[in-house]
């Protein structure tokens, strides 16, 4: 009999080249993942593999002032490991330490391995096995490994470059151009006058930090978007903590949160010009009496479709009342020597220019992806669920919400994938492979935002269906109930079964959080 399942003790798995599970990125789809099987899958081996030389993934990338959170910390964090830090929209240096101790809670540190890019990914239905070919950082040595699965959470960018339009006259400006994506270490800008390009989430970070000490930071924008003010310190969770406990506390936060957030998504959508008017009007209160909120703060497209902007205690809108930061909203006509010049013929002058003007996306880190040695066109593929692809067997991702904490859709993800491992296990499958036999089914982009950076990428990416376990649900409460609630055995998915059925799965235990 072949069991679908090797066991491994931890040390075996962390020093094998093969595995049940490979895990590709360490950051926090790939921790949470790795945790999932530590907890609900003991026995099963498996590996991480990061192109990186630490793990954190966006949040050790990621450099320049100010990084935070742009959800709430309570459903950004994990449903299994509570958020006990005061602050509810963190700095990126307190969710690293946070991803950094849920590895070391979970004994993951010898499960990864540092500064492995995966560069291709082949299945063979032979065997019903991965083949992962590595580069090795540093060298231009390759590692390969072998697993039965393949799950990836890598993300939806590319961790390479971001996105920096042609700018006429660049090459012009005598001084420091830099992407938020490749800061410098220990760049100093005290004094200097900072003009920061773009008015997307990474744009109203960094302007309300660098304006502390720079000498002026002006935020140069094409077309302004909705910029929501929220507190970073929740006082319902702090009262909670003292009153029940960090666990209980967090079960009952991520609820609050998620109902809150939840709810102002469908009014958004199904309001639009209530809720737009709602939104500018929570900005003219925070800024000075005739400040002009309609050319700089009133966007030409409807709540919601692009992401909204939070900022911490209205950080941004205090730069721009106390005249340390101030917007402009204009068409860049080239760059000059001293700074930049506008189609309305202003000139903006400046030492440092910083192009937050957005990231490109990359499918799957950017791995080749084949079967039996053709290569998978991922565009041809449709998500099943969100987490696996037509026609391809043994393969599972993670991408999270567009429009609520990442991490929920992740936990839910990992979940639901060990309970298919558990369902493989019972009855002797090795393979599972999702199946689209509706050809005639409509099929739309992945995403369904308006955003820059999803249009120029989005074709990149797997379709969504229409119907069935073939469409994207970005609403929490639709994923519980097919991911968490609902059997895994689909009759979109074949299984194909050994000779004799496995040994059933060590635990079968399903996961508790918040609905």
């Amino acid at each position: 009999m072949t069991s679908t399942t090797t066991r491994r003790t931890p040390s075996e798995a962390a020093t094998h080249d093969d595995v049940d599970v490979l895990i590709i990125g360490a950051g926090i789809s790939g921790i949470g993942m790795a945790s999932h099987l530590r907890t609900h899958r003991p026995g099963t081996s498996f590996a991480i593999l990061e192109a990186r030389d630490e793990i954190g993934g966006t949040w050790s990338l990621f450099q320049y002032p100010g990084i935070r959170s742009d959800s709430d910390m309570p459903t950004f964090g994990y449903g299994f490991r509570p958020w006990t830090h005061r602050k509810s929209i963190a700095d990126g240096h307190l969710i690293l330490d946070y991803l950094r101790q849920t590895a070391a809670e979970n004994d993951l540190t010898g499960h990864i391995r540092l500064g492995h890019r995966v560069i291709g990914a082949d299945f063979s239905t032979a065997t019903g096995r991965w083949t992962v070919t590595a580069q090795q950082s540093g060298s231009r040595k390759e590692a390969r490994f072998t697993a039965r699965f393949l799950f990836v959470g890598t993300g939806p960018y590319d961790h390479d470059a971001g996105f920096t339009p042609e700018f006429t006259g660049v090459e012009d400006f005598a001084g420091t151009v830099i992407h938020p994506q490749h800061w410098p270490e220990d760049f100093d800008y005290a004094g200097k006058r900072v003009v920061v390009i773009g008015s997307g989430a990474t744009a109203v970070t960094l302007i309300p930090s660098m304006a502390r000490t720079a000498g002026h930071v002006t935020m140069l924008q094409r077309s302004p978007g909705y910029v929501f003010s929220m507190p970073a310190e929740d006082v319902i969770a702090r009262a909670l903590r003292t009153l029940v406990g960090h666990r209980r506390a967090h079960e009952l936060v991520r609820r609050k949160n998620i109902f809150v957030t939840r709810g102002l998504f469908k009014v958004c959508r199904r309001m639009p010009k209530l809720m737009r008017r709602l939104l500018i009007a929570n900005v003219r209160r925070q800024l000075p009496k005739h400040y002009d909120v309609d050319t700089h703060f009133t966007p030409n497209y409807a709540p919601w479709d692009q992401r909204l902007c939070v900022v911490p205690n209205g950080d941004l809108f205090k730069a721009v009342s106390a005249g340390r930061a101030s917007v402009v909203t204009d068409h860049i006509d080239r760059f000059t020597k001293t700074g930049i010049r506008l189609k309305s013929g202003q000139e903006l002058a400046a030492d440092v220019i910083v192009t937050a003007t957005g990231l490109n996306m990359a499918v799957f880190g950017k791995i080749r992806l084949s079967i039996d040695k053709q290569q998978v066109h991922v565009p041809d593929t449709t998500a099943y669920k969100a987490m696996m692809l037509s026609g391809v067997p043994n393969f599972v991702f993670a991408l999270g919400y567009t429009n609520l904490s990442w991490t929920l859709k992740v936990d839910l993800v990992c979940e639901h994938f060990c309970r298919l491992l558990d369902h493989m296990d019972t009855h002797g499958y090795t393979t599972v492979e999702p199946v689209l036999n509706d050809r005639a089914m409509d099929r739309l982009p992945y995403m369904d935002l308006t955003s820059g950076y999803v249009q120029r990428g989005i074709g990149m990416f797997p379709r969504r269906g229409t119907k069935g376990p073939w469409t994207v649900e970005m609403a929490y409460e639709k994923d519980i109930e097919r991911l968490r609630d609902e059997p895994v055995d689909d009759n979109a998915l074949r299984f194909t079964r050994t000779a004799a059925p496995a040994a059933p799965a060590r635990s079968t235990s399903r996961p508790t959080g918040a609905r």
